[in-house]
């Protein structure tokens, strides 16, 4: 802990960690903690009350460039060793993580926020690709190919890209690196990782217990500070390989144009705007509760938030009845208090965005059901709001809101929900909500979205390919789909005379 950071008064729940070097505030480069040269760096604060949290390393241009200094260098040996010593590796580090899930989670509430429970889920979550890819890294075969040239045999073999950067989201700040990571590791490639600086103690924590897990020095770096200073270089640097990041799609496009001279392979996972659709043939309080989890959870900020949620037309006054009567139930309060079900925002940017989408929704005629304030319980929290009869050119309807804000409209016919739905240059996820099993399938297939979910909201996990189409991004992640983007193909071609 640093001399200036221990004198600032700190945040009281920190006395609930039981493992306090799981508080790490310098940045992660070569198996060392490292303040940078220049000694700067910035605060982490609770956005629930405002109290500091930590006090982090803010990294340069060319300290970035000896994070990938070391990461070319480790990536040999990393590169060589069998992957089932690598897997050990990657499952002594799951052990850890799931060892340490209570702190992990009170980190992540301290610094981004949303309610405790949440934060426990999302830190399964992430565990679960280290456990994941520990296994699927040793299934990464070559294949035979039948020869078609006489006497020659034939080989194709997966091998790793080698250094590869990552550039996670402060909405998901566990769950996005180990997703990402693990992957990475498993495959053989050495990661350069820059979190978010609104959360960038749950990264340092995982770099952490990597370190106790056994990744050797260089393997996986966590470089902290701007993001532009750091993103750029790992963009410019032609020793980085891919690059891998989660975030808005204006952001993505900048990263993407900004690694074509060096060729690098892309995952993205970019910007959603998901839409909800009910069918009148639903069961009501099944509905009810896919539309609250849909559209509430974290918050309201996450990429897979039912955006829009569209009701066939005879369930639809009964729909949003029921609706603003189960939002009205919901609790607003800092994530720490466990009767929380709404915490508060990242920054006062998503408290001005919301107020902006509902003011537009209203003067542009719809209905307000529930909430559409700032909450009493801090200047970061707003009502969980109900919007009805939202026209679709109003702002909420064609942008990504981010925060407790849904917004309700009727449709007449599947074809038309359809177009409407298909309507913007989104596609992560959808959600249909309908009992009609020839229905269930049409949507599926008609839905222009990288996945789609039927009657549930839950659908996300290690095993199933994550991603979008569309501007939602490039790639997938989890599943052998994400081990193999790290990847690339080698044939080889052998004179057999």
């Amino acid at each position: 802990m640093s001399a200036h950071f221990a004198r600032m008064h700190r945040h009281d729940a920190l006395d609930r960690l039981a493992d306090r070097r799981l508080l790490r505030e310098l940045a992660y480069v070569d198996g060392q903690w490292t303040a940078g040269a220049a000694g700067r760096g910035f605060e982490v604060r609770d956005p629930a009350g405002g109290e500091l949290v930590g006090w982090v390393a803010g990294l340069d241009t060319a300290e970035t460039g000896a994070a990938i200094d070391a990461a070319a260098r480790a990536f040999p040996a990393w590169r060589s060793m069998a992957a089932q010593d690598r897997a050990r590796i990657l499952r002594d580090w799951f052990e850890l993580i799931m060892s340490a899930r209570d702190d992990l989670a009170l980190l992540m509430t301290l610094e981004q926020g949303k309610p405790l429970r949440e934060a426990l889920g999302e830190i399964d979550y992430a565990a679960s690709f280290v456990e994941w890819y520990a296994e699927e890294g040793k299934r990464a075969n070559a294949e035979g190919v039948t020869s078609h040239l006489a006497h020659a045999e034939m080989i194709v073999r997966r091998e790793p890209l080698g250094v590869v950067g990552l550039v996670t989201p402060w909405n998901f700040p566990s769950a996005m690196l180990t997703r990402k990571a693990a992957a990475a590791l498993a495959a053989g490639c050495t990661v350069v990782a820059h979190p978010s600086s609104e959360t960038p103690l749950s990264a340092l924590a995982l770099a952490e217990l990597g370190g106790r897990a056994g990744l050797p020095a260089g393997v996986f770096n966590v470089v902290t500070g701007e993001a532009e200073t750091i993103v750029g270089r790992l963009c410019d640097d032609a020793r980085v390989r891919a690059m891998s990041f989660t975030g808005s799609t204006a952001i993505g496009r900048l990263i993407a144009g900004r690694c074509a001279p060096t060729m690098k392979r892309l995952v993205m996972e970019l910007g959603g705007h998901a839409p909800l659709i009910v069918f009148a043939d639903s069961d009501p309080a099944k509905a009810i509760s896919i539309a609250l989890d849909a559209k509430f959870a974290t918050s309201g900020q996450d990429c897979l938030a039912a955006n829009r949620i569209y009701v066939e037309r005879p369930a639809y006054e009964e729909f949003c009845r029921h609706f603003a009567a189960a939002i009205a139930e919901l609790n607003t309060a800092p994530g720490l208090d466990e009767r929380a079900d709404i915490g508060p925002l990242m920054h006062e940017r998503a408290i001005a965005k919301v107020e902006q989408q509902v003011a537009d929704a209203l003067a542009r005629g719809a209905r307000l059901l529930a909430g559409g304030r700032r909450h009493a319980a801090g200047p970061l929290f707003f009502e969980p709001t109900l919007l009805a009869d939202v026209p679709d050119d109003a702002l909420i309807m064609r942008e990504e809101t981010f925060g407790p804000v849904a917004a309700v409209v009727p449709f007449d016919d599947e074809a038309e929900v359809v177009a409407r739905a298909n309507d913007t240059e989104y596609g992560l996820v959808a959600y249909v909500v309908t009992e009609n099993g020839a229905r269930q399938l049409r949507m599926g297939r008609a839905l222009d979205y990288g996945m789609v979910a039927i009657n549930r909201v839950k659908i996300t996990g290690a095993p199933i390919p994550f991603g979008g189409v569309k501007q939602s991004g490039l790639g997938r992640e989890g599943s052998r789909h994400g081990l193999e983007a790290f990847t690339e193909l080698k044939y080889l071609c052998l004179d057999a005379a």
